[in-house]
């Protein structure tokens, strides 16, 4: 079970099937955070308070806010997968590979797999 941050471009059918599988996911619009431009270092840095990884499809900018400083509690930058229960899947798939998330960035490309 991982503490996860959904940032706002991050699709919440994602978030529900990320929660079926036992992880405990916090969105923007949960956090009070949506709507109001919150900036990525904000969202970065709102999320690694709270000891929660970055859930994001935002992968510039959040790339290049790990290179800046990778003191944060880890970042899952993702493909836009209109399959977002592959998704959901796959980001547990890494995080479940993964011994600790802190500090770590980590990729989920889609898959080229039709199903």
């Amino acid at each position: 079970m991982a503490l996860l941050f959904a940032d706002e471009d991050f699709p919440f059918p994602a978030v529900e099937v990320l929660r079926s599988h036992g992880h405990d996911v916090l969105t923007t619009l949960e956090a009070g955070l949506a709507g109001l431009g919150t900036n990525d270092s904000e969202i970065l840095a709102v999320a690694t308070r709270l000891g929660r990884t970055v859930l994001t499809m935002n992968r510039r900018d959040f790339i290049q806010l790990h290179n800046i400083d990778p003191n944060h509690a880890g970042i899952v930058i993702c493909k836009r997968n209109p399959d977002t229960d592959d998704l959901a899947l796959q980001i547990d798939a890494v995080i479940n590979t993964t011994s600790t998330l802190l500090g770590q960035l980590l990729r989920v490309n889609r898959l080229n797999s039709p199903h």
